[in-house]
């Protein structure tokens, strides 16, 4: 239970036959919070963003909650990603654009 934001790519991957994408992690709300695992491997992940506690089962009242927020703009298309922790506070904002496979 942590917030993080990864990319995965066949370039960094063990297997290769796939588009890279987007991975957005956030909460659950008022849980005990955990320290994020390494990755796997297999679809090349690139961590780019992560906030997590240093000890497993960390009360909600110890650490801040997390959630996410996406926001599709009706004219554009373009698809916005924040993770936020408690109190609204944007940790990590990634805009992505329709029909662009495997953004950066």
């Amino acid at each position: 239970h942590y917030t993080s934001a990864q990319h995965y790519d066949p370039s960094r991957a063990a297997f290769k036959d796939f588009a890279p994408f987007w991975e957005f992690v956030s909460g659950p709300l008022a849980a005990g919070g955990f320290q994020a695992l390494k990755l796997d491997g297999t679809f090349g992940p690139e961590q780019r963003f992560i906030k997590a506690p240093n000890r497993a089962n960390t009360s909600p009242a110890e650490t801040p909650q997390y959630f996410g927020e996406i926001d599709i703009d009706g004219d554009s298309g373009e698809l916005t990603v924040r993770l936020r922790q408690e109190g609204g506070g944007v940790l990590f904002t990634k805009a992505l654009q329709p029909g662009r496979v495997g953004q950066e």
